[in-house]
């Protein structure tokens, strides 16, 4: 075959394809690189964890500042006509001493405000968001009964959207969303650390080993996802530390043979105790992930000593400006904020491991209406005004000021 008849068959065919090709060609360029179209290709972020669906991506500006966290506890207590989620009939897993409505208490003005942060928006609690935040996942709050006060609204908050089932476990409560295959637990351990505390048939005083982590909790630490601890209330009664077999001094021990050394410096070395075996407990397991939540001191409300027939019957709270954080609630939520921040830098060789702090002293602060109070039990004022009524000015009435925590829990 000559070279100019294979030209000739093969210039039609060229032509043919040219013909054929070029059309599809500019169609891909268009899509691809037209505006119009290229959103069709870039699939969407949620850059959130709300239920809605994200707007558009910003520009780089504005997404870091999108990305700076809130400030939720500074803030104040406004009005909101929307009351609570659920109440004390509905929820069944309130605590009776922490069911004040059916205890009796006349007035419910109480359950209608909502925390207002300064510089930001904090939603109203959706329970089917935070259920699906925590699929196949175990949290844990370890700390005192204020800790189990927590766990209880948020139990109560959740079950208005799925129905929990209790589960039997050796050392704590726990409770099984189904729905989720999401657990929630408590473990009793007011120290942190090992101790024994006082009681009435016993020493009239704390023993508190602030070196060693209290196992109760720590060995189930492998269950668990995410850890919210909260303390404080157990250090403020008489009680002896302990470092090694060697006692450091005591609290409030004037019958004791011991060195008064305050409660400061043991809570910190309970917590600092605490935070470390977490990250030790990260570092053994390599991948393995442990997020965890410090809640801070919630201050009392008590008119009077809590153990001399001391009251909180206000029913209204503090304006802004109204009360000032007393020097001791002040100092242990520095404490508190002191060592998470020292334990971020020890475990920032860890990728994926979080640490955080719930500040909910201020709000806690202006919220003296919220606690039982004499509610504690039931109508404590049936038969006419006793003459003590025993008050419970540390817990909060569920519903109540509490599940404003869990708000801005489920927010982190």
């Amino acid at each position: 075959m000559s070279t100019n008849t294979f030209k000739d068959k093969l210039t039609p065919l060229l032509l043919r394809f040219i013909f054929y090709a070029l059309p599809l060609i500019a169609l891909l360029c268009f899509y691809f690189y037209s505006p119009s179209f290229a959103p069709l290709f870039i699939p969407n972020i949620i850059t959130n964890h709300s239920s809605y669906s994200a707007p558009p991506s910003p520009e780089p500006e504005k997404e870091k500042s999108y990305w700076n966290p809130c400030d939720y506890s500074d803030g104040k207590w406004v009005r909101d006509k929307r009351g609570p989620l659920y109440n004390g009939t509905t929820c069944r897993k309130i605590k009776k001493t922490h069911n004040c409505i059916i205890n009796g208490r006349p007035d419910s003005g109480y359950l209608y405000w909502r925390w207002k942060p300064k510089k930001c928006q904090l939603p109203r609690f959706e329970p089917n968001t935070f259920l699906q935040l925590i699929k196949n996942r175990h949290i844990a709050f370890v700390g005192d009964s204020v800790a189990n006060n927590q766990i209880e609204s948020l139990i109560c908050l959740l079950a208005t959207a799925s129905k929990p089932h209790g589960v039997y476990h050796k050392g704590s409560r726990r409770w099984h969303f189904p729905s989720h295959n999401a657990n929630l637990s408590f473990y009793r351990s007011p120290f942190l650390v090992q101790g024994i505390q006082r009681s009435n048939t016993g020493p009239s005083y704390n023993s508190i080993y602030l070196d060693h982590v209290n196992e109760r909790w720590a060995r189930d630490m492998h269950q668990m996802d995410l850890i919210v601890l909260s303390f404080g209330n157990w250090f403020l009664v008489p009680s002896i530390y302990y470092e090694g077999d060697k006692a450091l001094g005591c609290v409030k021990c004037p019958d004791l043979n011991y060195t008064d050394i305050g409660f400061y410096g043991p809570l910190r070395k309970a917590l600092r105790t605490t935070l470390n075996s977490i990250i030790e407990k990260r570092a053994t397991e390599g991948n393995g992930r442990i997020d965890v939540i410090v809640r801070t001191f919630s201050p009392v409300h008590f008119e009077g000593d809590w153990d001399k027939g001391g009251t909180c019957s206000k029913t209204k709270p503090y304006r802004n400006g109204e009360k000032q954080l007393g020097e001791m609630d002040a100092e242990i939520r520095r404490i508190e904020i002191e060592e998470v921040e020292d334990a971020k830098a020890k475990a920032k060789q860890f990728r994926g491991f979080r640490l955080e702090v719930l500040d909910v002293t201020k709000l806690a602060l202006l919220r003296p209406d919220g606690h039982p109070g004499a509610y504690m039990n039931p109508f404590p004022f049936a038969k006419g005004v006793p003459e003590r009524v025993q008050n419970d000015c540390v817990h909060w009435c569920l519903p109540g000021p509490i599940d404003t925590w869990n708000e801005i829990f489920w927010r982190f």
